[in-house]
């Protein structure tokens, strides 16, 4: 061969000895061939598919760009200069010296090469990208190849005359060129046309270069810099990316794989009867033994797949088909990811080998220059084809990562919208959403690291085979201490696991009491009970931090752990290399090639059993999912839509059941339905009237007969579904709005009232669950919606139940009724109101799922069967109920509804902070309507800054993150002090002696290397030896200990942190005024107490000890290579300035891109648990399609966020790992050029150290951004540290004892505002209270009477004027002293969780014989003696296992136990049932018969028998008098009495 090509060249093909020497080069037939072919060949062999865009489009070329015309041009001149060269060999080529055959092939091949050139240009302006990869790589392949040629060239033509100037020039034309195209290249060329794509999304059109280092992304990094982010700056995903495409692809292969599973199921199910059947036939006694033998054996093997089949009788369920789903979806993305990690995983271990040359060549005295060179070069190249292969192999990872999350949760919320209801009935709404969150995201943090499980094991045997080459048999040493450290690891991991649960505990403890602190704070600030309470929550806390310290030593020595490992590792394999053989002499090739593949080594050790946990996890998740997504679908079938003349719905002999093989619910009902009719249908509770009305929809398992409907339907459920958008969309439902047809809904439907009340009427955003609406108003929302739908037939499953009366009639009317807006469609009523029934046209009794009968009400009513009984049950019970309740009903009627739905909250494991968004949203709009009553200019500009129409979630996170440039130095130094200065400067020291030890251990290894040297000839002396090992080891055990040193001091440091920032904000927030709290949503302080204590606690620390890891790390190892060579001291200067710029750059942006993943990602779960909760609904009105579609929009907005996300880690780490590979290089080349004064030793340290700084560089910026993103709880914590407080609870000047003795009041010129900027309350009062009087204060609403307990018990200051008890200024005493002394029943009765007695009590202040005797005037002892735990009997949360009545009265109770001198009794407006009311009007009445007693009366009847009656209107006194000469007097309160019914001849019989 080489033969041949020496006659092909005309010269001499390989030469060794060409190298061998300082001024080496390659023989000239070599360059010719070798280095001319191989990018040809590469080029030929990929080009032929670039030019497939031009057979197969379709499309029309797009246009010719500016970049097109200059790479065409510059094609074209090669193209010249190649036929020049071939012209040029015609002409030299002469009889008697006959020129070398490569002249000619190659000019020709290169023609033939550029035409191809042109031809891809031309083709890629079919596709979107027009820039090709191939091409790219050819023009980086072709320079690389033709600098050899280059440098030979300009070398010759340095040294002698240039023998051959024509080919001279042409090649350095053509190299030219070459390069102009591969600058060129390396821009994006976009199309006019394309313009508005790549607006969208660059990446699109990027260039390969620009695709590969993630420079299209870089405009977004800016962006971010300069503003934080909106969802709107985010590019759009690519089309393949979107969520539609992604699912499917995934559905089709999921279709086919489910099926097959199927199958198998069957296949299962067939042979487990068989064998059952068989058993049972043929049976001796001695076998039927053995069988049972057998059959005890195998459900053990059933048992170990989880217990779950054999505990409850699950059904078995298609198995095995998801992950083989997600395989065929994404194989390309697998099979990418790969070829770039093998790539990469090779290159791995190339470093070792070329640190391994590099250090021969450096103690190599012999060696020639050019040798170091290029090791340095290579080692650059490999750091970045590395740094580069990485990059896109996680790109991939994560964006197969993403594409699994979307693919799945498209699945899950499509299989929602059409499993049965048998399956739906098998997963609570919370498992569903727990399935679209937890294991969607488990299978996507899986992907990213499914690659590990072939990457680790192959990269771990790599490493051990490269090592024993270096040491031999010694490196098992080494890894077995590896395989030890990983069961340490595990044990510590378990414990800390235990104590992180009951951590748990406590801390949902303590938010459990925070929240209800704050829902009960005004009560506990009008009793003064704050003390208590913060003594409560103090103790809770106090546990929750011994754990937590406990918890942060386990850390520490788990730390301590794996950070003695690298070090641990090497010392046992030197060690024992050293100690079994003296020939064996640790020379620093063999020490730092080792080092730098244990360092490889460590990786894949820490990843691997990770990865297999989280195998396992994932597996349960599979599970989980195949369970889900391979149950029934529904079943419609026995629905029927075929045109039958005269009926709107038949019932043939239909008969359904709720589940398959279940019981007949509904039984051969046969029923025709006229279009146009009104037909009701009743019958007893549990008579199966829902459940007609679910087989109607298709809901229910069909057993024989069918429906037959014609025309589309309409809905309304028993319990509202409302969604969490604007009142609206909620009435529009998807239709196109009709002004005109609206408007007449609203009227109709009873809505303008409540548009009134809301705050931006039907624009007012409604929270989940319609939770700022009542139950009435729900319902009329829900009636609308069907009537706003404009079907033709309706199905109305009581409607009228939850709302009052009058409403019911008015809805009736106009809506329902004969004269309504439904007039002319088919209406199936399902009621319980008897009222109505004498007006519609077909009554349907149902008993027990059958028809008893049906008619018209006349004719039912002569039957005189079942519907007459039923009419006698419950006509009487309506007329009773109706008389009690008409004054409860206005109120109450909505009240319970309200509270029904709330119980449904139980069914995901919710944390406190979402049950407190859900009131807030309920406390925004109650703020909004309040501070609108107030009508003051300023007030509504406050309203027009903060609208509420924001989405509850999103309001939120735009109030809080207002933080979102670069977080203050202050508060990092904040931080600090409450550590503790003295700590931070000794944990800094531990650090800083560890990283000491670090540099110390490592040139103690270079010194002990550079031994093998000094004695090159000589036996090694064995002293030597041993203190070589000795102070190695010791320098590896001082480091860690000065890190356990800091570890444990900083863990004790946080703990101190944690208790003095939550005992500040606590004591703060408990001291703050009550207008705080009013203009505060509670989830926001809530917020602070659970995440932001949460990041103090447990974040901050963790991320202040790897970030100073980090940092000292780099520090340390940029010092070990300057220690090597000085000169390295210049080259940190520029890169440290890019790092910084980049990382700045990045933080930001980062930062925000995390939040709006976070913002984005709770409407998905949000949108997903509406749609099961509203399952029936959509179904009915066959909005399934348009649910998809908005989820998939949902999706697709935080899918992109996700990529941006990606992108932009990956955009970080390309950039930093070319400063890594640089810090690479410039080691390696410095070392080179100062080859004669260095060791091997301190090179090979020195080179090591760096090939390991990129990944320490990369964590430094994670660890950077998390530290920024997490201080910002400091700040957060902080700002409600510093709340303005009111006044002092106790002051210098305190009251006489046994104040107020009398109980006098004097009310002077007092004057009161809500907040500073509000207009007066109150405007200017004066009067006086004598002792014991009693006085009652009437008022319409607003007109300030609430006001006024507030302003006695300073709940509100004055703005002017002052009020006196007993001679004594209120404004002067401290507050407790005055709120101890006056006792207060207020309206909303509240109860706090703990006994009974802890409610009444809660300092411990009386005796049980006392508490007794209060609770016996409350009429509560028999009650409380009848419990079996008496006085320390639990009271739930709010108070609800008591009824409201009660708890009415155990607030009577607190103010009879309190027995102070002044009672205000500000009367429930919440309708106590009357008996109640009876009671504590009496008791009050007995009992502070001797105390002056204020009422602020709602119903005048309560205050008829008071001394005197205070009338207040729009915040002045108006009138002053007692209750009889008022009436007589035709002045406010006599109108007041008139519309309350009451006329002067009653009160005085009262």
């Amino acid at each position: 061969m080489p033969a041949a090509l020496d006659d092909f060249c005309g010269s001499v093909f390989w030469n060794a000895s060409y190298l061998a020497r300082p001024d080496a080069d390659l023989p000239v037939c070599f360059q010719q061939t070798v280095l001319v072919w191989v990018p040809l060949g590469f080029f030929w062999i990929l080009a032929p598919w670039q030019l497939l865009p031009m057979c197969k489009s379709r499309t029309k070329k797009s246009s010719v760009t500016k970049l097109y015309i200059i790479k065409q041009v510059l094609a074209a001149l090669l193209m010249l200069t190649a036929v020049a060269e071939l012209a040029l060999a015609f002409v030299e080529d002469t009889e008697q010296n006959p020129l070398p055959a490569v002249l000619y092939t190659n000019p020709s091949l290169y023609i033939a090469t550029w035409l191809l050139v042109l031809l891809i240009h031309d083709a890629r302006r079919f596709c979107l990208c027009r820039d090709s990869g191939v091409l790219f790589c050819f023009w980086v392949l072709s320079l690389l190849c033709g600098i050899l040629p280059f440098q030979s060239l300009l070398r010759r033509a340095l040294q002698e005359p240039i023998s051959n100037v024509p080919r001279f020039v042409l090649f350095f034309i053509f190299y030219g060129l070459q390069f102009l195209l591969f600058l060129v290249s390396g821009y994006s060329d976009i199309a006019p046309e394309t313009k508005e794509i790549a607006k969208k999304n660059p990446e699109v059109t990027a260039s390969f270069l620009s695709s590969i280092t993630f420079e299209w992304y870089t405009s977004i990094v800016f962006k971010g810099y300069r503003k934080p982010l909106e969802v709107e700056d985010v590019w759009e995903l690519k089309d393949k990316d979107k969520t539609q495409a992604i699912y499917t692809a995934f559905e089709k292969n999921m279709k086919t794989a489910v099926r097959k599973a199927q199958a198998e199921l069957e296949k299962r199910k067939r042979k487990k009867r068989r064998r059952e059947s068989d058993h049972e036939n043929s049976m001796s006694k001695a076998q039927s033994q053995d069988v049972l033998v057998l059959e005890e054996k195998q459900p053990k093997k059933k048992k170990k797949k989880g217990n779950k089949e054999d505990a409850s009788p699950r059904k078995d369920f298609p198995r095995g088909w998801l992950v083989k789903t997600l395989c065929k979806t994404f194989w390309q993305n697998l099979l990418l990811s790969v070829a770039f990690k093998l790539v990469h995983d090779g290159l791995v271990f190339v470093s070792p080998q070329l640190l391994k040359l590099l250090i021969a060549f450096v103690s190599d005295e012999e060696s020639f220059v050019w040798q170091g060179y290029l090791y340095a070069i290579l080692l650059f190249l490999t750091a970045l084809i590395q740094s580069l292969c990485l990059q896109q192999y996680f790109s991939l990872c994560f964006q197969l990562g993403t594409n699994v999350r979307a693919s799945l949760i498209a699945a899950i919320y499509k299989k929602a919208l059409t499993m049965s209801s048998t399956t739906r009935k098998e997963s609570t709404v919370g498992e569903t959403v727990n399935l679209m969150s937890a294991d969607a995201q488990r299978f996507m943090d899986m992907t990213n690291f499914v690659h590990q499980l072939w990457s680790s094991p192959l990269q771990i045997i790599l490493s051990i085979v490269f090592l024993w080459g270096e040491l031999g048999p010694s490196v098992l040493a080494g890894i077995a201490v590896m395989v030890l450290l990983i069961p340490i690891n595990g044990f510590l991991v378990a414990k800390a696991k235990t104590i992180q649960v009951k951590n748990m505990k406590n801390k949902d403890e303590r938010m459990k009491m925070m929240s209800e602190i704050l829902n009960g704070i005004k009560i506990l600030k009008l009793f003064a009970w704050e003390p208590s309470f913060e003594k409560r929550v103090n103790e809770i806390r106090g546990r929750e931090l011994k754990n937590l310290v406990n918890f942060s030593y386990l850390q520490s020595i788990s730390i301590f752990v794996f950070t003695c490992a690298p070090f641990l590792v090497s010392l046992a394999s030197f060690a024992v290399y050293v100690l079994v053989d003296e020939n064996n002499i640790l020379d620093a090739q063999k020490a730092f090639t080792a080092i730098s593949l244990f360092n490889v080594l460590r990786f894949p050790m820490a990843m691997l059993p990770l990865v297999l946990s989280s195998l396992v996890q994932t597996n349960v998740s599979t599970a989980r999912l195949e369970r889900y997504l391979g149950g029934e679908d529904m079943d419609t079938s026995a629905i029927h839509h075929n045109p039958i003349a005269g009926s709107a719905v038949r019932f043939s002999e239909a008969t359904f059941a709720w589940e398959r093989d279940g019981n007949a619910v509904i039984r051969d009902i046969t029923l025709d339905i006229t279009p146009g009719s009104l037909v009701a249908v009743v019958g007893a509770v549990g008579s199966g009237k829902s459940s007609l009305v679910s087989a109607l929809l298709g809901e229910m398992e069909n057993i024989k007969g069918h429906i037959n409907i014609q025309g589309s339907l309409a809905y309304v459920p028993q319990q509202a579904w409302i969604q969490n958008a604007t009142l609206k969309d909620n009435i529009l439902f998807g239709s196109e709005l009709d002004e005109a047809r609206y408007q007449q809904v609203i009227k109709a439907c009873a809505l303008l009232p409540d548009l009134e009340l809301l705050p931006a009427g039907d624009q007012t955003e409604i929270g989940e669950k319609g939770i700022n609406l009542s139950g009435g108003q729900k319902q009329r929302v829900s009636l609308a919606r069907a009537v706003y739908s404009n079907a033709d037939i309706y199905v109305l499953d009581d409607p009228l139940s939850a709302v009052d009366s009058h409403v019911g009639k008015y809805l009736f009317e106009h809506v329902l009724g004969p004269k309504g807006l439904l007039q002319k469609k088919t209406r199936i009523l399902v009621t319980h109101g008897i009222s109505f029934l004498p007006q519609v046209d077909n009554i349907v009794v149902l008993v027990a799922g059958a028809v008893s009968e049906h008619g018209s009400y006349t004719t039912l009513l002569a039957n005189r069967g079942a519907f007459a009984q039923f009419l006698n049950l419950y006509g009487s019970q309506e007329e009773n109920a109706s008389e009690e309740n008409t004054a409860a009903v206005a109120s109450a009627g909505d009240q319970e509804q309200g509270d029904e739905d709330e119980p449904c909250v139980e069914e995901g494991p919710e944390d406190v902070v979402t049950m407190t968004l859900k009131r807030e949203a309920s406390v925004r709009q109650r703020d909004f309507s309040r501070s609108f009553s107030k009508n003051s200019t300023n007030s509504l500009e406050k309203a027009q800054e903060e609208p509420p129409k924001k989405l509850k979630g999103q309001q939120l996170i735009e109030k809080e993150t207002v933080e979102t440039g670069k977080v203050k130095f202050s508060m990092y130094l904040r931080y600090l002090r409450a550590v503790g200065l003295w700590y931070s400067f000794w944990v800094a020291m531990g650090y800083v002696a560890q990283y000491v030890a670090f540099v110390g251990t490592n040139l103690w290894l270079s010194a002990w290397t550079d031994d093998a040297q000094h004695y090159l000839n000589q036996t090694y002396p064995v002293e030597q030896r041993d203190l070589r090992i000795g102070v190695f080891g010791a320098l590896g055990v001082s480091q860690a200990l000065f890190l356990l040193f800091a570890t444990i001091l900083s863990a004790h440091g946080a703990m101190r942190a944690s208790r003095v920032m939550h005992q500040q904000l606590l004591s703060n927030i408990l001291r703050v005024p009550m207008s705080f709290f009013d203009t505060t949503p509670t989830g926001r302080i809530v917020n602070r107490f659970a995440k932001d204590i949460f990041t103090i606690d447990e974040t901050i620390p963790m991320s202040f000890r790897s970030w100073l890891s980090c940092f000292m790390a780099i520090i340390s190892t940029l010092l070990m290579i300057s220690l090597a060579t000085p000169f390295f001291a210049l080259v940190i200067i520029p890169l440290s300035i890019f790092y910084y710029f980049v990382l700045r750059f990045y933080v930001s942006t980062s930062r925000q891109l995390r939040r709006l993943d976070s913002v984005t990602r709770s409407p998905i779960y949000s949108h997903f648990g509406e749609t099961v909760s509203g399952l029936s609904v959509i179904r009915a009105y066959g909005h399934q399609e348009r649910f998809l579609q908005r989820n998939e929009s949902t999706m697709d907005i935080n899918q992109k966020t996700v990529y941006s996300w990606i992108i932009s880690n990956r955009w970080l780490a390309i950039r930093l790992e070319f400063v890594g590979s640089l810090v690479v290089f410039f080691s390696a080349l410095l070392a080179v050029i100062s080859k004669g004064t260095l060791e091997g030793g301190i090179v090979g340290l020195s080179v090591s150290s760096a090939l390991n700084v990129t990944q320490t560089l990369n964590w430094l910026v994670r660890t950077s951004s998390e530290l920024e993103t997490n201080i910002v709880a400091v700040e957060r914590v902080h700002e409600y540290t510093k709340v303005k407080n009111e006044a002092p609870w106790v002051t210098e000047k305190r009251p006489p004892r046994g104040w107020p003795s009398k109980g006098e009041i004097q009310f002077v010129d007092y004057k009161v505002r809500y907040r500073p900027e509000l207009e007066l309350v109150l405007q200017g009062i004066t009067c006086n209270i004598g002792s014991t009087e009693k006085v009652g204060v009437v008022g319409r609403t607003g007109a300030g009477k609430s006001s006024l307990t507030n302003c006695l018990f300073r709940v509100l200051e004055a703005a002017g004027g002052s009020i006196f008890i007993d001679e004594v200024d209120i404004a002067t005493i401290g507050l407790h002293d005055l709120r101890q002394n006056l006792t207060i029943i207020p309206q909303d009765p509240v109860l706090f969780t703990g006994n009974l007695r802890m409610n009444l009590d809660p300092f411990d202040q009386y005796t049980d014989e006392e508490v007794w005797k209060a609770l016996e005037l409350a009429h509560l002892k028999t009650y409380v003696q009848a419990l079996p735990e008496g006085l320390l009997h639990l009271v739930s949360e709010g108070g609800e296992n008591l009824s409201v009545g009660q708890r009415q009265l155990v607030c009577l109770a607190r103010a009879l136990l309190r027995k102070a001198k002044i009672l205000i009794l500000d009367e429930a407006t919440a309708a106590v049932d009357l008996e109640t009311d009876h009671l504590i009007q009496t008791t009050i009445r007995s009992e502070f018969a001797n105390c002056t007693v204020l009422t602020i009366a709602h119903r005048l009847h309560t205050i008829m028998d008071s001394n005197r009656v205070l009338v207040l209107q729009a915040g002045r006194i108006v009138e002053y008098d007692s209750p009889e000469e008022l009436l007589k007097k035709q002045g406010v309160f006599s109108t007041m009495a008139k519309d309350a019914g009451i006329t002067a001849m009653e009160s005085t019989a009262l």
